[in-house]
């Protein structure tokens, strides 16, 4: 007899999930609240419309929770198509808020279609994969899959949303996994490094650099022979890269990218302008000390000195706040999260159910990351929200959405022999 489903659910997730969304609230309501009583009904008031989205994912939770599990691997390709359909049509009905083009304008509320992508797009890809004729070590099947990656990321940043694009990196996690070749993980991030250097030294340098690197390797491994047209080539490739670096950084980037680049570089100092909303998150994150202000009594959070404090911005309010050992619990949770779901990934007797635990690890991953390395400074600012966390009805129904779907999966492994 099968076991019950609600008795196989993942509880630990479940709880890990319910904390951070607690949590988060509680701080976009420090955020964003004022002295005047307001009432349940106010929705000017982000704090309450956030309370209402979390009661409301309560019932998406229930509805993929209803939902039999093989409905996600039976109907992934249609909610793909579906999901791309939705990107493009924002194109001639979407709304632009904040110089994006990313929401559809429902008169009571606003959908970012993006947000639910991700999700989409890891089913399609979890379906791709699994399917038995299919082998990630094949260059087609390689090409086929960077493709249905590629789709929903190329749409996106046209809008532009190249935060939300960026995301889109995170299924080299689950396709590494499958068995693609780490050469491609290694280009990937050598080629960051290489576009990072060269900003800051200039392509000349970098090439000079690397060819002395070279040059000291083979002479040190002459007796092996090596194969030296296969290192001249490597040079030879590099070198075209880096000297393209200024070319893309200056005709690809917007200039809003290029400032956020060089702020964080060093090569700039912009305090007052382009670079303010990471230095007054710096300040408040410092402000906070070891066991921070207090709820509601963050004098930088009060004073509405951090932009967009309530969104991309929230873990400020954690910094200043809770302090040095808020902000650790908070990162060890979204760890203790990131670590059970790789453990019940790896669990997984299905192929299907797995590729996609590993794409929720690696989204919820690359979210984490690039938004508290954007708030503290260590990183661009680009616009991702920290899952869970921030303001936004289709941020939370996403992230919701996306995790809860891996849940129900994990919870039918018992009936799939």
């Amino acid at each position: 007899m099968a076991k019950s489903s609600i008795a196989s659910i993942d509880w630990l997730t479940v709880f890990l999930f319910t904390l951070l969304v607690l949590f988060g609230w509680l701080n976009i309501y420090s955020a964003s609240y004022g002295d005047e009583f307001a009432s349940w009904t106010d929705f000017s008031k982000v704090y309450i419309k956030q309370g209402y989205w979390i009661a409301l994912s309560l019932l998406l939770i229930i509805i993929t929770q209803a939902i039999e599990a093989k409905f996600y691997e039976r109907f992934a390709s249609v909610i793909y198509v579906f999901s791309l359909a939705s990107l493009v049509g924002l194109f001639i009905f979407g709304k632009t808020i904040s110089g994006a083009t990313s929401w559809y304008n429902l008169g009571f509320m606003s959908i970012q279609p993006s947000e639910f992508a991700k999700a989409a797009t890891a089913l399609a890809l979890a379906k791709f994969l699994s399917d038995m004729q299919t082998n990630i070590r094949y260059l087609n099947h390689q090409l086929k899959a960077f493709l249905i990656i590629a789709l929903p990321a190329l749409i996106i940043i046209p809008q532009p949303d190249p935060g939300s694009a960026l995301v889109y990196s995170a299924f080299l996690f689950p396709l590494y996994r499958e068995g693609l070749a780490a050469t491609y993980l290694i280009i990937g991030a050598s080629a960051a490094f290489l576009f990072v250097l060269t900003l800051l030294f200039g392509p000349i340098w970098v090439v000079v650099g690397l060819a002395v690197a070279m040059f000291m390797f083979l002479l040190k491994n002459r007796k092996r022979k090596p194969k030296y047209s296969r290192y001249l080539l490597v040079l030879l490739v590099v070198t075209g890269f880096c000297f393209s670096v200024n070319y893309i950084f200056n005709n690809v980037f917007e200039q809003r990218h290029r400032d956020r680049f060089n702020i964080v570089l060093g090569k700039e100092v912009d305090a007052k302008g382009i670079g303010y909303n990471t230095n007054q998150s710096q300040i408040a994150i410092g402000s906070g000390g070891w066991t921070g202000k207090g709820w509601k009594e963050g004098t930088q959070t009060k004073g509405g000195f951090v932009p967009e404090q309530h969104t991309d911005y929230i873990f400020s309010t954690v910094g200043e706040e809770w302090g040095f050992l808020g902000a650790t619990a908070v990162i060890l949770l979204f760890i203790f999260l990131l670590a059970r779901l790789l453990f019940m990934a790896e669990r997984q007797k299905s192929t299907f159910s797995r590729i996609y635990g590993y794409s929720v690890v690696g989204i919820l991953f690359v979210h984490f990351a690039v938004n508290v390395g954007m708030v503290t400074g260590l990183l661009p600012t680009v616009g991702i929200p920290l899952p869970f966390f921030s303001y936004g009805g289709s941020g939370l129904w996403g992230f919701t959405l996306l995790l809860f779907i891996f849940i129900k999966l994990d919870a039918n492994r018992v009936n799939e022999w």
